[in-house]
């Protein structure tokens, strides 16, 4: 039996634990996250582990709503020591869950705490990871993790005032326009101020879109991102673009669709005048339970995985770009039951690859399961690699995780004499840091 947590977990093989040994102190790119800026160029602290760990974690609060605990202690006015109380209590529940993997390596890569946490052990580990987070802060925790790069999430109206570099992490903004797609008069109005344009018809806004992304790059921004449920199923041309822009508030269902299709490519196509990496996640639906939605807010732990992406709308986004005019693209699907057929997309058309797997799929058999996948549909050898897609400062853990996943895949081929070690050690190496460095520099 392994010790728990020890350095042997998820390593099952002696190649795996080779492999891992050459990928363990790599740096860390993480080219997708939702970090708070303005904590990092402030350098924040946490007063305890309680407000390190519970605040804004949205994986931490569905756990703890699946196992009963009251809104009070997860988005409420209950003080961190308690809420982190009622967390350990549900630990010992999560067996198998990402979260318990996350939780038991953040104790012991942070705080060099080795012991199972529960309700037995909180608040001793709750007194002893709070003496060590006195010496801790946002810029120290990156340093501790190697992090070399931070790609945040930004809004095309957020003014990037806090960009920079922060020690040996360098932190720049990803053009994130989700909320365009509302057609709201209010965001058009914010962006046009922002771009300092009066955004009155289509060649407005695509005016408006071009000065703001040039605004990110110089800022030091090479990747874009998009999140939505899922591909147009029609595109609109430019002409009829203008027309429905301007009857943005009374569009239709289908009408918006197809104004959505038409800046979704015309972004594509701009992203790659500017080198920029686009990211797409799809197949998500958001905000599922009303009433908690009006309390809580977004991005509160009620989204949900949305159905099987249509490969048929997928191949016709990619159509309606040449392949000399596409960005790298990244892919990534909440719903991974079709994955060999998305995967498979990937070979029909340049400057495309699947991402890692996001979110839901983010556990110990949704990674295995993309490993598997991109191996044999698509190319696993120019992935990217992990991404901590978190809010939590603490959440670079996920890496590890990850790494020790992938280097326990290849190793298993290794051992079996189906891939020779020389080409596993080049390869997760890749993975892990130089495919994605290589592409952001080359940017």
């Amino acid at each position: 039996m392994k010790d728990f947590f020890g350095d042997g977990v998820l390593l099952n093989t002696k190649t795996a634990a080779a492999l891992y040994g050459s990928v363990k102190d790599l740096p860390i790119i993480d080219y997708h996250c939702h970090l708070d800026i303005e904590k990092i160029a402030s350098d924040a602290k946490f007063s305890n582990i309680g407000q390190l760990w519970l605040e804004g974690d949205h994986y931490k609060w569905r756990a703890m709503r699946l196992n009963g605990i009251d809104e009070k202690y997860i988005t409420g006015d209950a003080s961190w020591h308690d809420k982190f109380i009622k967390y350990a209590q549900i630990v010992p529940k999560l067996i198998g869950n990402p979260l318990y993997y996350w939780t038991h390596m953040e104790l012991k890569q942070i705080f060099g705490i080795s012991k199972p946490l529960s309700a037995e052990t909180a608040e001793g580990i709750y007194a002893e990871a709070n003496k060590k987070l006195e010496a801790l802060s946002v810029q120290k925790l990156l340093k501790k993790f190697g992090v070399e790069f931070i790609a945040t999430t930004d809004d095309p109206t957020d003014s990037l005032n806090f960009h920079g570099k922060y020690g040996e992490t360098t932190v720049t903004p990803t053009f994130r326009p989700d909320k365009l797609y509302s057609f709201s008069d209010e965001y058009i109005e914010a962006l046009g101020k922002s771009a300092n344009v009066k955004i009155e018809n289509i060649d407005g806004l695509l005016d408006a879109l071009k000065i703001r992304l040039d605004y990110f790059v110089k800022k030091g921004c090479r990747i874009s991102d998009h999140g939505f449920e899922k591909f147009p199923s029609a595109y609109a041309g430019k002409d009829e673009a203008a027309k429905l822009f301007a009857k943005r508030s009374s569009l239709l269902p289908d009408e918006k669709d197809k104004l959505f299709g038409f800046l979704l490519v015309w972004l594509a196509k701009e992203y790659h005048k500017r080198g920029m990496i686009m990211q797409i996640h799809f197949a998500v639906i958001r905000n599922n339970n009303a009433q908690m939605y009006k309390e809580c807010g977004a991005d509160s732990g009620f989204d949900l995985i949305g159905k099987e992406q249509s490969v048929a709308d997928l191949v016709a986004f990619f159509n309606q770009i040449k392949d000399s005019e596409r960005p790298e693209t990244v892919l990534y699907t909440l719903n991974d039951c079709n994955l060999p057929v998305i995967s498979a997309v990937t070979g029909a058309f340049r400057h495309v690859r699947m991402g890692a797997a996001w979110w839901f799929n983010d556990t110990y058999r949704g990674i295995l399961r993309n490993l598997e996948v991109i191996s044999e549909y698509s190319s696993l050898g120019n992935s990217f690699g992990m991404l901590t897609d978190s809010r939590s400062f603490s959440s670079y853990c996920r890496f590890d995780f990850f790494r020790r996943i992938l280097c326990d895949y290849v190793g298993k081929k290794v051992e079996k004499g189906e891939y020779d070690i020389t080409s596993a050690k080049q390869i997760v190496e890749d993975i892990c840091y130089r495919n994605v460095k290589n592409a952001i520099e080359n940017r």
